[in-house]
């Protein structure tokens, strides 16, 4: 694995009180290999140089221990928000489950975004975080359709095994669900697949659904999503071009009328969808008030 030089591994989350309650971030790799073809980390405002190939932090562990025993207020630290912090690199190198152990040993919470079960390997620290703690895991699935995630997700488990896992994770008392982020304007957008969504959701155990109904597009972001639009979705690139321009937010066309197809389907099987009452359920606060939508 390559290494790249980190000064610092965490960091404060500045807008954590309104993403999940986060109070820490930090990245244990820089890249990924999943090959999403929407990914906005491949922005060039992140700078980051051949952004398929992950790469190791220096010392990351180390650091991480440093700062942890630095820190006055033991908080949640959020894990993967810029890259899925269980890449096939991980299996090997384990610096994940070293800063799993870390935040144990340290009595902090952990809230982690991904896309990959191997995550499951490490429920017995995510069961001992929770027990001193607060744990959240953030599964991202953008279709329920295995054949659709293999184009748009193609070197990462396929949305079913990712179904199965959140069952798995909810069984061991882990708080669990789902970023439906991003929705992909005339890929991902069907009202009968946000439906079967929220079904195999409920059908999982998960705990929530969060979107914003739509995607982002800029730099480098948008050249690599359009080539790969030419190679599995003929024409649809001229559609994007017409629509969107050069915006940089990109709803879907009838993203008001989708999300209430979404937030009724939550309601009907138990599922939360608003932000603050996710914060509220996984921190084992009030969940008493009613859910708020954002239209």
């Amino acid at each position: 694995m390559e290494y790249v030089v980190a000064k610092t591994i965490l960091s404060k989350e500045k807008y954590g009180a309104d993403w999940y309650g986060i109070d820490y971030k930090m990245n244990l790799y820089r890249g990924c290999s999943h090959g999403c073809i929407y990914c906005d980390s491949r922005s060039n405002c992140y700078h980051i140089v051949n952004f398929d190939v992950p790469k190791g932090k220096e010392n990351a562990l180390v650091t991480l221990e440093n700062e942890l025993l630095k820190k006055k207020e033991k908080g949640v630290v959020g894990i993967g928000s810029m890259s899925d912090t269980y890449n096939p690199l991980e299996k090997e190198y384990e610096q994940t489950r070293g800063a799993l152990k870390l935040l144990s040993k340290y009595n902090f919470g952990v809230s982690i975004d991904t896309k990959s079960d191997l995550i499951l390997r490490d429920i017995d620290l995510l069961k001992e975080i929770n027990s001193k703690n607060k744990v959240i895991i953030k599964f991202t699935i953008t279709t329920p359709n295995d054949e659709l995630s293999k184009i748009i997700e193609p070197h990462v488990c396929v949305s079913s095994k990712r179904f199965e896992a959140i069952k798995t994770l909810t069984d061991n008392g882990i708080f669990t669900g789902i970023m439906m982020n991003p929705v992909l304007p005339f890929i991902t957008d069907s009202e009968e697949d946000i439906k079967k969504l929220v079904r195999l959701a409920h059908d999982s155990g998960a705990k929530f659904i969060h979107s914003y109904m739509g995607m982002t597009l800029r730099e480098n972001q948008r050249d690599y999503y359009y080539e790969q639009l030419d190679k599995h979705f003929k024409g649809l690139k001229e559609k994007y071009i017409r629509t969107y321009g050069e915006k940089y937010s990109c709803p879907v066309p009838n993203y008001k009328e989708l999300y209430k197809v979404l937030t009724d389907e939550c309601d009907k099987y138990g599922i939360l969808y608003n932000m603050k009452d996710i914060i509220k359920a996984y921190k084992k606060e009030d969940t008493s008030n009613e859910q708020i939508t954002l239209f």
